[in-house]
């Protein structure tokens, strides 16, 4: 799977799910358009560059899977990203964030089956 951001930004979006999520950059030449792959490698976040009149921060929110939610938050936050609160809701924790342009972003202790 491939999902595909418009961001002002590139590099800014890049380090951002590079560091906090562990995407790595896929090589490219193309200063518009540039691939992180996951770790599993189920799915490929596509950075394409927006037009000046583009607005960033479409409505979509993408969720990654963490074994503990309340650790990952306290983590992050020693880095410099704070995430909303942590909710629970029948034994499931999550919690929300930006990224450098404006996506939404969750994480979530929820197991996703795999094909």
């Amino acid at each position: 799977m491939r999902i595909i951001l418009y961001v002002q930004e590139i590099p800014k979006v890049a380090r951002f799910y590079e560091k906090y999520f562990g995407m790595k950059s896929l090589p490219s030449d193309n200063k518009a358009w540039l691939e992180l792959a996951s770790e599993s490698g189920g799915c490929v976040l596509a950075l394409h560059q927006a037009s000046r009149a583009q607005k960033s921060g479409a409505a979509i929110k993408i969720v990654f899977g963490v074994p503990d939610v309340p650790a990952f938050v306290l983590e992050c936050a020693k880095d410099g990203l704070t995430f909303g609160p942590v909710h629970e809701v029948g034994g499931l924790h999550f919690a929300n964030v930006k990224d450098p342009a404006g996506n939404s972003i969750q994480i979530s202790d929820r197991v996703t089956p795999t094909a």
